[in-house]
């Protein structure tokens, strides 16, 4: 067995996609923190190239082919055997794009609820405060419908100790929050009329809060509604740290 075999698969790369890392830092942050916390091992890459979900429904499937090899050879160099991922994004295009971009591609992608419900399982005591109220939880596309990741982050709301209120159209009936597929960028009060018939759904719910998974969601939600829209990493760190 050679060196380079060995350490192959040691490192795990947390991956905050380009959303996070450019337009939510404060966010990036949380979760750095959330995954310091949970005593995850992980590492980050400075030179992370978009995963090139955009570049793949926009139809330049050669481009996206070249940034998806110059990914798995960076991260082959570095020696990563898995990656944790916040954006679902990202998650549905490292999982289910990839292998068909990249033939070789052994890497597997774990949604970061995923790994913050295996842990808080295996360590309850890391929740150092519950917070008893209502919560609306919005499935996003990329993790709900794509990759059928529906009942992790529930879970993890539920061990945080929070009732979550369901949408009418919830998991994989759930409405796109508008801002994905380059309808912000192409038709911005479309994009925004389709967050505000959620809005209307949970205003008859009357719960104040509103939380998401995926940067795109909280970005359109932020801006359109006028509940307290919650990233995930606000509500989790708020539950981990000390008072």
């Amino acid at each position: 067995m050679g060196i380079l075999s060995w350490i192959a698969g040691k490192n795990t790369l947390y991956y905050p996609g380009c959303l996070t890392r450019f337009a939510l830092v404060e966010h990036l942050e949380k979760y750095k923190r959330i995954l310091d916390l949970l005593g995850i091992d992980f590492i980050m890459n400075k030179e992370d190239r978009c995963c090139g979900s955009p570049v793949l429904n926009a139809g330049y499937e050669k481009d996206a082919r070249e940034l998806a090899l110059k990914t798995f050879q960076e991260l082959g160099k570095k020696g990563i055997g898995k990656i944790i991922v916040n954006c679902p994004a990202c998650f549905k295009t490292f999982n289910q794009e990839y292998k068909n971009l990249v033939p070789e591609w052994n890497i597997p992608a774990e949604h970061v609820t995923i790994t913050m419900l295996n842990r808080l399982k295996q360590k309850p005591g890391l929740i150092k405060r519950k917070v008893h109220e209502k919560i609306i939880y919005h499935d996003p596309c990329h993790l709900g419908r794509y990759s059928k990741v529906y009942e992790e982050p529930r879970k993890v709301l539920k061990l945080l100790g929070y009732e979550i209120a369901e949408l009418p159209l919830n998991r994989e009936n759930s409405m796109c929050c508008g801002g994905g597929g380059g309808l912000k960028a192409n038709n911005s009060k479309l994009a925004n009329q389709i967050a505000l018939k959620i809005l209307n759904y949970a205003k008859k719910l009357g719960v104040k809060k509103i939380v998401s998974t995926c940067p795109m969601c909280f970005s359109q939600f932020k801006e359109n509604f006028d509940i307290e829209v919650l990233e995930f990493s606000d509500i989790v760190l708020e539950s981990l740290k000390k008072k």
